[in-house]
């Protein structure tokens, strides 16, 4: 039994789906205007690692992450390089899956794009207006949030209380709107913009309006999951919930989940304070697996505090994963022909079925990855050159398994990992005969963070896994 803490009633429930055997969850995307950041990396880890374990469990799995690929950020990066505002989208979609890709998060059923969808947004918004919950003023069509009676329902927010927080506040372009709080379903085009036609006059969608269209599309007007980043609670997914149930009359989604903050240093992620990081950056310094067990390492729910030296700790913990690995299948190759004993299997056994235990509690990635800890300290004590193949076999298939369910890829191609750090190595050398030190030391610490020790000798420079 699957439990999920549920942000819509604050508690952890029992997981039932609307259509047995089958789950529809809908992940809230990025916004593609540059190379997505760490920040964007949870959600895409962790929900990755949720569907891998709806799998694991047996389970049909339809997961649409979209794209919002019309956005201001968007119109003004293209404005700034002169290029339309789809060349930017584009590209950085195509960028975007590299890094999911290296991360070994997999390809969600549908990517919908949030410009494909425009028809399938002006027919929601004209049965809004329709049924009340919207209203035309000069071009843009607004959302009552007063039409809705279960508005504030997820966040928690009372209606009240938020418009005492717009009293006397004048705000271009608000005086139009019948309530402060009402939020824009459409709006005019301005100068440079890209735009479509719709009954109200050339313009686009709002941000709001865009996730509830295309979850309707690809899972239907109920779905069992909608998930995303904390940040999104409150207004896009409270809006979310207002538009397709005002337009359905239908629960939109049976379960909330929303991971927590990701902070650079216990701060939180800025570049005006220098500590905003691409993924790309920090993949380019580490292995991306060490970035997902890291994410990984704690509960989906809890604030992360990401450093280097926690980096570093997480390569070191992913390396004793691959060494453990790495023996174990020499042993299936090598080690006396045999079945595994009875000890083994039921260690197997055990270690999967604590693993699911950790995972069906609301997704316990944390006390889910010392399972597997405690799968290789197993292997790596009990398994010697008098173990069978069968014992061999068992672990390595049990440790295939469950970080199968993590999506941490532990096989890795030597020839090309020694390539690399040869010719690190090799640039580290130059840059110290040009007397560049601080490249020399930044190649050293990338090294480190792949776990790669290197040693000065009178014969040159060593180097050694960690």
């Amino acid at each position: 039994m699957i439990k999920i803490y549920n942000t819509l009633t604050r508690h952890k429930e029992e997981f039932v789906p609307i259509e047995e055997g089958k789950v529809r969850m809908y992940v809230c995307g990025p916004t593609v205007y540059n190379l997505i950041h760490i920040g964007n990396a949870r959600p895409m880890i962790v929900f990755d690692t949720v569907r891998r374990h709806f799998m694991h469990r047996g389970y049909s799995v339809d997961y649409v992450m979209n794209f919002t690929d019309v956005d201001d950020k968007i119109i003004k990066a293209a404005n700034e390089e002169g290029v339309a505002a789809e060349a930017i989208s584009e590209r950085y979609i195509a960028e975007c899956k590299k890094d999911m890709a290296a991360m070994n998060v997999m390809p969600a059923t549908v990517h919908p794009q949030a410009t494909l969808e425009i028809d399938g947004m002006i027919d929601m918004i004209s049965q809004l207006i329709e049924k009340g919950h919207a209203y035309v003023k000069g071009g843009t069509v607004y959302y009552s949030t007063r039409s809705f009676a279960g508005y504030g329902k997820l966040s928690g927010k009372n209606l009240d209380d938020l418009r005492s927080g717009f009293r006397g506040l004048k705000v271009s372009g608000e005086e139009e709107k019948e309530d402060p709080l009402d939020f824009v379903l459409w709006k005019p085009k301005k100068e440079g913009e890209p735009y479509w036609e719709s009954p109200w006059g050339q313009g686009r969608p709002g941000w709001h309006i865009e996730c509830s269209v295309m979850s309707k599309r690809y899972l239907g007007e109920s779905i069992d999951i909608h998930a995303g980043g904390e940040d999104l609670i409150f207004p896009h997914h409270e809006n979310e919930i207002a538009q397709s149930e005002g337009c359905s009359g239908k629960i939109f989604a049976r379960y909330w989940m929303h991971n927590a903050f990701l902070n650079i240093d216990k701060h939180k992620m800025s570049k005006s304070l220098g500590n905003f990081f691409t993924v790309r950056e920090i993949t380019d310094e580490f292995d991306p697996m060490v970035l997902r067990l890291f994410m990984l390492s704690a509960h989906y729910r809890n604030p992360l505090n990401f450093s280097r030296l926690l980096m570093e700790s997480a390569g070191s913990s992913l390396e004793r994963m691959r060494r453990c690995r790495e023996r174990l299948e020499e042993l299936s190759a090598g080690a006396a022909e045999g079945e595994a004993s009875e000890n083994v299997n039921e260690a197997a056994e055990a270690f999967i079925s604590r693993f699911d235990e950790k995972m069906d509690d609301d997704f316990n990635t944390s006390d889910a990855v010392s399972v597997v800890f405690d799968l290789v300290r197993y292997a790596n004590t009990e398994l010697d050159e008098r173990s069978t193949k069968g014992d061999a076999a068992k672990l390595l298939a049990a440790m295939d398994e469950l970080c199968g369910v993590l999506g941490l890829e532990l096989k890795k191609q030597e020839e090309s990992i020694d390539a690399q750090v040869e010719a690190l190595i090799e640039e580290r050398q130059a840059a110290r005969k040009a007397r560049d030190f601080a490249k020399a030391d930044e190649i050293r610490d990338k090294l480190k963070g792949m776990g790669i020790v290197l040693t000065d000798t009178k014969d040159g420079v060593k180097w050694s896994r960690a």
